[in-house]
């Protein structure tokens, strides 16, 4: 009986574990690989050094035009969150890839940002 009760509760706790793990996951919505990307990217902008940057976007075969519309780093959108932190090189270089942008580009759907905490 107290074997029964032992097994039941700890598959219990398996299935709602799992269950848990499952759902955390698809809330992040991304690869650990993409997360670390877009960490890395943000780190990058903050540090104010283009060079950095340039290879780091780079390096992760992104256009720096796209990771100017869609990364959002902490909650802000990638170039203020450079500014915010005092990094301006990488802010106007981020600002400048801009430039060729459509009113379609502008309109990103929310669902269609990239987000990421660190």
């Amino acid at each position: 009986m107290i074997n029964s009760k032992l097994t039941l509760t700890t598959g219990a706790l398996v299935i709602a574990s799992s269950l848990f793990l499952s759902s955390s996951i698809q809330a992040a919505g991304m690869s650990s690989y993409m997360e670390n990307a877009l960490i890395d990217v943000c780190k990058a902008a903050k540090s104010n050094n283009t060079i950095r940057f340039s290879y780091t976007v780079k390096s992760y075969r992104l256009k720096t035009q796209t990771v100017a519309l869609k990364v959002v780093c902490n909650g802000e959108n990638i170039s203020e969150f450079a500014a915010n932190h005092g990094a301006n090189k990488t802010a106007d270089r981020l600002n400048e890839a801009l430039g060729d942008v459509s009113i379609e580009d502008v309109a990103l759907n929310d669902s269609e940002k990239l987000y990421v905490n660190f």
